[in-house]
């Protein structure tokens, strides 16, 4: 994978059909848009609801895009599940279709966990696995998964698999954990990818590798676009911009408000849809956020419409 500073990428988000089975065409065609923005796309991850949705159709998924000519060098699939069967299978199913890289939680349904039980996770994982193809972008994400990656765990984990180890994607939301992990690891052989764009710049300026955000999924073009010109003279500004338009994502439930601006610029109203425990946004939830959008100048351009 091209550590270039500056890669976005996103955890796609996942449209599902009335019965709540997995959209493939849908899905695909939004894939196709974000790559035509230069975004990465990290499938199955938090924000694709990935939790809630089987191996078997992980694994369909991803033939799926393979199937419709994405290359698998924009693919980083998130492959982290609390069982480590399961983890090996969704992770050689990405190696063979050619990903450039997987993302990857820790077992997260036991808390309070040790180190040394989570490098024997995820010494197992890369054991039973066993392809030199391998490259494992560990995912921190405290604040939901109740179970943090600690900087002496990567560091054992690097001195152990060397090579296999690749990059982590922050999304503590804490800049000086993300400042701390570029000062002791970022290098060509280790990508450090805060999770929001809202430190893309901070990350940039500090020698880490980029962002993967839930919003590159409706605002790839302006974060992309940055990322590239994260010295020109505007950048500053160029960040304010990007960080208004998360504070109104962030103003509603995040999934469940990007499906609805989705919904709306594509004129695919399905795309509103999502799987329980997590409930769509409301008609007038619905329409207060497009209202702060358009206040905003906010547009998605060119997002593919699928009929239904």
């Amino acid at each position: 994978m091209n550590h270039a500073a500056g890669k976005v990428w996103a955890p796609v988000i996942t449209p599902f059909d009335a019965d709540l089975a997995v959209d493939a065409g849908r899905l695909v065609a939004h894939a196709q848009w974000l790559t035509e923005q230069g975004v990465g796309l990290a499938v199955f991850g938090t924000n694709s609801e990935a939790n809630s949705m089987s191996v078997a159709e992980k694994q369909a998924l991803l033939t799926a895009l393979v199937e419709a000519s994405i290359h698998g060098n924009q693919l980083m699939p998130g492959t982290g599940l609390c069982a480590i069967p399961d983890t090996v299978t969704l992770t050689r199913h990405a190696l063979s279709c050619g990903c450039a890289g997987v993302l990857m939680l820790p077992p997260f349904y036991y808390k309070g966990v040790s180190d040394e039980g989570l490098f024997r996770y995820y010494a197992e994982v890369i054991e039973r696995v066993a392809d030199e193809r391998l490259r494992i972008y560990l995912y921190h994400i405290p604040q939901v998964t109740k179970v943090p990656l600690s900087l002496d765990l990567i560091a054992r984990l690097r001195a152990s698999f060397p090579g296999v180890i690749a990059g982590i994607k922050d999304s503590g939301g804490d800049w000086s954990h993300t400042q701390a992990l570029i000062q002791r690891f970022s290098s060509e052989e280790f990508a450090v990818y805060a999770g929001s764009e809202r430190f893309l710049l901070d990350t940039l300026r500090a020698g880490g590798a980029g962002c993967i955000s839930a919003t590159a999924n409706v605002n790839p073009a302006a974060i992309v676009a940055l990322a590239g010109n994260w010295q020109a003279d505007d950048a500053d500004l160029q960040q304010q911009r990007l960080n208004a338009l998360r504070d109104c994502f962030e103003g509603y439930p995040v999934i469940p408000a990007m499906k609805a601006a989705t919904a709306y610029y594509s004129s695919s109203d399905a795309w509103r849809r999502v799987r329980p425990p997590l409930l769509e946004l409301n008609d007038e939830a619905r329409d207060e956020l497009v209202e702060q959008l358009k206040t905003l100048g906010f547009s998605m351009q060119g997002v593919e419409v699928v009929n239904g």
